[in-house]
């Protein structure tokens, strides 16, 4: 695994925050075992022996599993942050960043599968964040990915049911925040398969880009 810098504390990622995955799986959160959509933001947390970074190589799955991959803007946590409201949360941006999440696919939407989400190296954040006074609004900024140089996917910041401001907001009540927290606050809700020998490159508008491969068999 390559050496991170940017994570110092935790990685938080939040599920289902795409507007249109949430309204295509409406129906399926009115029956049972949901019986309703969520009401707080689904959570999961890359542990840190999934930090790595930029051109780092992913194991691929093993025992014939497939593996998928999603990007996010990756909010770097600059202060300490605890209960704050969603009008002040931008002062508690450090910078922003990406994050790639390899995972294996899942179909339980309100409890991210940890064995899924917690492999060796599967959550790389590129190592040069962009500060808050280089970009004019959080409103404008997307995220597209392509894979071996065709694009995938793109989810803009304006496609998030929460917003960065509301998400600060809400996980703050939840845990404190601290310098060096990492917020995902969104991933495409179809992530994209990827197999062995696969390039993955995402950029946010520019800003930021960041470039892994899965290694060959």
């Amino acid at each position: 695994m390559s050496s991170n810098q940017i994570v110092k504390g935790k990685l938080v990622c939040v599920a289902l925050n795409d507007a249109s995955q949430l309204a295509q799986l409406d129906s399926t959160f009115n029956e049972k075992p949901y019986l309703k959509p969520p009401t707080q933001p689904v959570l999961y947390f890359k542990t840190h022996n999934t930090w790595s970074t930029d051109e780092a190589k992913i194991a691929p799955a093993k025992d014939g599993q497939s593996l998928v991959v999603g990007a996010s803007i990756a909010v770097v946590i600059g202060k300490q942050c605890c209960r704050v409201s969603e009008e002040s949360a931008v002062e508690y941006i450090g910078g922003l960043s990406l994050v790639h999440d390899f995972s294996l696919p899942e179909t339980s939407y309100y409890r991210p599968d940890i064995k899924g989400k917690c492999l060796d190296g599967s959550a790389p954040v590129a190592q040069k964040p962009v500060a808050m006074s280089d970009i004019s609004s959080l409103q404008d900024l997307e995220v597209t990915t392509s894979v071996n140089g065709q694009q995938q996917r793109t989810l803009k910041v304006t496609d998030l049911h929460r917003s960065v401001e509301q998400l600060i907001s809400l996980i703050s009540t939840i845990m404190t925040l601290e310098a060096g927290d990492v917020i995902a606050v969104g991933f495409p809700g179809e992530r994209i398969p990827v197999q062995a020998g696969d390039s993955v490159s995402s950029t946010m508008s520019g800003f930021v880009q960041l470039n892994n491969s899965v290694m060959g068999e």
